[in-house]
């Protein structure tokens, strides 16, 4: 980790995280998320507890080779060296999908951690689920694999399409691509960052919840 220049003060983290809350937009056919306060000290229990009910790819989340890969590793086997580092964030503005053209001028490398900032960071406070939104599409998914990409991740709760979402999936976490989905990049400038995005730690499973928070990098590199 690159140490700060003398006299100046580290930049201050951002988090990127989507709140969890009850009721909040998730993907159709999922569970939705239920939050119910069991106990309340304002109700003369000793303490407040709350009980959460909601899917494993709620909010920001990570994916798990087996979320489409039969048998394949589960949430707590993911490495997190592919999810703690350098990142750059690319701001895409409003764009239907992501395709190879949109990379052709970014300069991709082997272990690059990419977020893919668009029009869906603007859209968290909807309530209802859109088809609509901006994904990353199969061909390039296909680039990025072959660039030798460490991660990616996008402002909502899909990085496919509605159509060919399951095989860009299995294509990314095939090449072990790990899969950052949910984020809210409304606050965040394009340009290079420190990368902290940490699952819970749930055995086996085919993703979790995330908190993930980015700090801008001062040095060029990345």
């Amino acid at each position: 980790m690159r140490q700060p220049a003398p006299n100046q003060p580290e930049e201050p983290w951002v988090d990127v995280s989507v709140p969890i809350r009850d009721g909040m937009v998730h993907w159709p056919g999922n569970p939705p998320v239920e939050i119910v306060q069991t106990e309340h000290i304002e109700r003369g229990d000793p303490a407040t507890v709350s009980r959460l009910s909601l899917g494993a790819h709620t909010g920001t989340h990570v994916d798990a080779p087996v979320h489409f890969i039969v048998r394949a590793a589960g949430i707590d086997r993911v490495p997190l060296d592919r999810l703690i580092g350098p990142a750059r964030v690319l701001d895409l503005g409003e764009i239907d999908r992501i395709q190879p053209a949109h990379l052709e001028p970014v300069e991709i490398r082997p272990g690059d951690r990419i977020l893919f900032k668009t029009g869906n960071s603007g859209r968290w406070g909807e309530k209802r689920f859109r088809s609509d939104y901006t994904y990353l599409s199969l061909e390039a998914a296909q680039l990025l694999v072959e660039r030798g990409v460490w991660a990616l991740g996008i402002d909502y709760l899909s990085i496919g399409g509605m159509d060919q979402g399951a095989e860009t999936h299995r294509v990314l976490l095939a090449a072990g691509v790990v899969i950052i989905e949910g984020l809210d990049l409304s606050r965040v400038e394009p340009g290079s960052y420190d990368l902290v995005a940490l699952p819970i730690r749930l055995e086996g499973l085919d993703g979790a919840p995330a908190r993930v928070v980015l700090r801008r990098r001062r040095s060029k590199e990345t």
